[in-house]
Order: C-alpha cells, then structure tokens, then sequence
C-alpha cells in the first residue's frame, strides 16, 4: 500500500507438525482456506488475486489481494475488514498480512507479521490471531497425520507379531528409522534396536500381542491411543496406553508406553 504508514506489527511465531509444502497448500487452495477461516473464505494465490475471509458465526468480513507469492515459503496480502468491526469503527480498517514459512526438523515454522497504522488498532487483532492460528496449525495437522490410525494400528501388530520379518515390514512402514521407544521394559532407539527388542519380547512372552483398545486421539503433532495385551488363547494380560510423537511426514517418531498397574 504505497503511501501508507503500516509501522506497527503484530508478530507471531508458531512451529506445526507438518511438511512446508502441506502447509502452503493451505494459501493456495480455496477449499484448505475455508477449513482454517470458514464457510465461503477464498483466496486466489496469485499476485493481485482476491482474498476472503468470511468468520464463522456471522462475523465480520476480510478482503483483500494478494501482494506478494513465493510458493511454498512466502506470501502476502492486504487484509480488510470491513464495516463496524473494530469496536464501533465506521471506516474500513486496512493492513498488511505477511507469512513466512520455514522448514525445521519439526517440521515448519511460520511467521506471521501484520503490519497496521496504529497501534490501536494492532493490539485489537493479537488475542483474534493468537486463536485463529491454533486453529490452523490443528487443521493442517489433521491432514498431515490422516493415516495415523492406520500407523498406529501398524505399531501395536508388529510389537506382538510372531513373523520377524512381517515385524520389520510393519515397523518400516509406520515409523522413522531414529523412532524411539520407552516403556517399563523398553529403553531403545532406531528400528533396528527396537526389533532386536521385540525379539526379546517372542522369548519372554510368547504369544502376547497388542491391540487397539479405543479411538486414537490426536492434537497438534502428538497422540494418544489405548490398547489391550492378549495371550494365544484370548484372555486379556493386561492393558496401557502409548503416547506417540510424530514426524512432520506423519510416520511415528517417538512412542512412550504406559502399563496399567
């Protein structure tokens, strides 16, 4: 906005377990930006493309364009909100969204900078991005993990699978190659050391297997799922609960399981 006085930010900086490129999707694509926004949002991630925003609930409307694209680190655009939404305000208020996004082992980090004419103004919007980008990290993280039960599933067989080469196909396919894993019994790290331990495991308790007891619950890059332990013939042995870390490529990077006493 050439000419404008856009001095005071609001900055905010968040990491989400996720890959860069799951991330920027969701500037690019309308029906992501609706998932974050709300009903109706749009955008058109092109320089000089439009950008709605439309809050659930009936609130206020955003409009904008896009300034600036540098897919998938960057992007930036104006950001109007209009009609009587800052307490009373008759006019317009105009400013100047910039993100950011940079890839860390994590995953990704994403810096947003809002840029208004006063500092008034500025202040009305922290607690308003503080929320929406909680929320956006959450949404983005439930596509990057959409195969976690599945992962989870994968885990709890290979811990109890007599076949040690169907042990190692399932580990592989559901966790990093550095996956840890702790427990009452278990201290290992790497898939290598964590199937010389399920080794162990054929020899000191055979025939014990896991199951999935529950719903696997995720939030914002980490996991909890119960499970239930059984002998040969059925009988229940014993139950727990693993809490899993995940990977930005949603595989399973850490597990910490818990025994019922």
């Amino acid at each position: 906005m050439p000419g404008r006085d856009l001095s005071e930010t609001l900055d905010r900086t968040i990491s989400i377990c996720a890959r860069r490129e799951t991330v920027f999707r969701y500037f690019t694509d309308s029906a992501r930006f609706a998932r974050w926004w709300g009903e109706g949002s749009q955008i058109d991630a092109r320089k000089g493309g439009a950008v709605l925003i439309r809050f659930p609930g009936g609130g206020p409307t955003v409009r904008g364009k896009v300034v600036d694209v540098d897919p998938p680190r960057r992007i930036e655009f104006t950001y109007l909100l209009e009609g009587a939404a800052q307490g009373g305000a008759k006019e317009p208020v105009d400013s100047l969204v910039t993100i950011t996004l940079d890839e860390t082992e994590q995953g990704t980090r994403l810096h947003l900078r809002h840029a208004f004419a006063s500092a008034k103004l500025r202040d009305q919007h922290v607690q308003g991005w503080r929320h929406q980008l909680a929320v956006f990290s959450k949404v983005v993280n439930e596509e990057q993990h959409g195969r976690l039960t599945e992962r989870v599933d994968a885990f709890l067989r290979a811990f109890g699978d007599p076949d040690g080469q169907l042990r190692r196909s399932l580990l592989e396919s559901c966790a990093t190659p550095g996956v840890v894993f702790r427990d009452a019994f278990s201290a290992t790290e790497g898939v290598e050391d964590m199937l010389a331990n399920l080794d162990a495991v054929q020899i000191f308790m055979p025939g014990i297997t896991l199951e999935r007891a529950g719903e696997v619950r995720m939030s914002q890059g980490t996991a909890i799922a119960p499970w239930v332990a059984k002998k040969s013939g059925g009988e229940v042995a014993g139950r727990g609960t693993n809490v899993f870390d995940l990977a930005p490529d949603g595989r399973i990077a850490r597990v910490v399981g818990f025994w019922e006493s």
